[in-house]
């Protein structure tokens, strides 16, 4: 079972992944953020092996979250979701170990993809 933290500043955004994810009996939600403080307490608390992740986050934005993820632990999967679709931030993600980048506009459906193959 994939345990999943989901972080982003947008209610609505947390709601929609949780309302798709909880269809599959392999996803489990540990735990939801709204900021980059949260997420780092939520991680240390629920354990997750999948973060899902927003870039534009009060505090600490997602890619200084990342950062912090990919030192402390690894071997935790993260995937970016963002509406900042712009080739910078995606290269910048991809060097501090994001294992995949997606648009919430367009690629919203591909985190499923990831999380239940």
């Amino acid at each position: 079972m994939k345990r999943v933290l989901i972080v982003d500043d947008s209610k609505q955004v947390r709601e929609r992944l949780i309302s798709l994810l909880s269809d599959y009996p392999e996803i489990r939600i540990v735990g939801q953020a709204g900021n980059g403080r949260e997420a780092l307490d939520a991680l240390d608390e629920q354990q997750p092996d999948t973060v899902i992740l927003d870039i534009r986050l009060p505090g600490r934005n997602g890619i200084q979250v990342l950062g912090d993820i990919k030192t402390a632990r690894p071997e935790i999967t993260v995937i970016m979701i963002t509406n900042y679709d712009f080739e910078q931030y995606r290269k910048q993600c991809m060097q501090l170990g994001a294992d995949h980048f997606f648009n919430k506009t367009l690629e919203f459906e591909k985190v499923i993809d990831v999380l239940v193959r």
